[in-house]
């Protein structure tokens, strides 16, 4: 039985829905897969890598994340990259996981999409045999590039369809809002994939964003999504709709001037579907269970408050019902074995 909080959400079963596999990139791996491809690297140890995490918007953390990218070049380094993840993401507790990819981070600098997405499915195979843990990708497009950019992307996608369960959008929404690329997820739409979308928060025009993801585009999920409680009528739509937000307290913390615990907590209060999630945790320091701790911590949560949130990331998840339904089960299982926690200092 659990002894304390950190214990019981290690153990907690639960799904991450927002998770970007090249956000994964350990500075140790970095070196390795730097040595593997003959690429000198400007950092010579651990600490001096970590030094450049500094950000302090979403802009800046762009600036360090795509230069980190140039290491991967060959499938075995996705394959590296992914198995790496998920094999922490299984020792936090995470039974199914669905990872943001980014294609045009990679085929614009000449790595073929097939190189990028066999190696993330083969490493995808090898933890299903390994750790038991599920996976599936979500193929996004960089809202920095063109729209044609993005199409030219998703048709390139099409001979892996059965390896791609949705695509979203993601990189820097200064004017690039989501109207930019409807054509390209009505397509999408029509090809059978589901639809996710980053708005950012407290970004430039945020709650339009939020809008035109709901209204115009009709997306499946929000990717953080919180600033929608300043339009309570988007809040009702987005409820009515069953729409899910894949927050993460954590990397929020680092790109404003906090996590966004009162936004997240609200939102579950009020019954939407908020989830926790890890985003980019070796930029951020902290996997899928350190969110969850971290926002307990912060907010107060109790456990019974965290189990609700370990059922809305399978909930909100893209799996079969039979395989939720059996995931919810283990939470209610895993928790009636457990001690209850009623509050935590916040």
């Amino acid at each position: 039985m659990p002894s304390d909080l950190a214990e019981f959400v290690r153990g907690l079963p639960k799904a991450e829905l927002h998770l970007h596999l090249e956000g994964t990139l350990e500075p140790e791996l970095k070196f390795r897969l730097a040595r593997r491809n003959g690429i000198e690297l400007p950092e010579h140890t651990v600490e001096e890598v970590r030094q450049t995490y500094d950000f302090h918007d979403l802009t800046s953390f762009l600036q360090v994340y795509y230069p980190a990218m140039r290491v991967l070049q060959q499938a075995p380094d996705f394959h590296d990259l992914a198995y790496e993840y998920l094999r922490r993401a299984h020792a936090q507790g995470v039974r199914h996981v669905e990872m943001f990819f980014d294609p045009q981070a990679h085929t614009g600098r000449g790595v073929p999409f097939g190189t990028v997405i066999g190696g993330y499915r083969s490493a995808i195979v090898r933890a299903r045999r390994e750790f038991g843990i599920s996976a599936e990708l979500i193929l996004c497009f960089l809202r920095d590039y063109s729209a044609e950019y993005a199409m030219a992307t998703l048709l390139e996608a099409l001979p892996y369809r059965d390896w791609i369960i949705g695509v979203g959008l993601d990189s820097d929404e200064r004017g690039n809002p989501p109207s930019k690329f409807a054509a390209v997820f009505d397509r999408a739409r029509r090809e059978g994939f589901l639809l996710t979308m980053h708005c950012d928060i407290d970004q430039q025009n945020s709650v339009e964003h939020i809008r035109q993801a709901l209204e115009d585009i009709g997306v499946d999920r929000l990717d953080h999504g919180t600033n929608i409680v300043e339009d309570d009528r988007l809040v009702e739509l987005a409820e009515s709709r069953g729409v899910a937000f894949t927050c993460c307290p954590v990397s929020n913390s680092f790109v404003t001037t906090q996590m966004k615990a009162a936004e997240i907590t609200g939102l579950l209060e009020r019954g939407l579907l908020v989830t926790v999630n890890s985003d980019d945790p070796a930029y951020f320091g902290a996997y899928a269970a350190d969110n969850y701790l971290a926002l307990a911590e912060h907010a107060g949560l109790t456990t019974d408050r965290l189990a609700e949130l370990a059922r809305n990331s399978f909930r909100a998840s893209w799996i079969t019902e039979t395989r939720r339904d059996g995931y919810l089960a283990e939470i209610d299982a895993y928790v009636a074995g457990t001690a209850r926690i009623d509050s935590v200092p916040g």
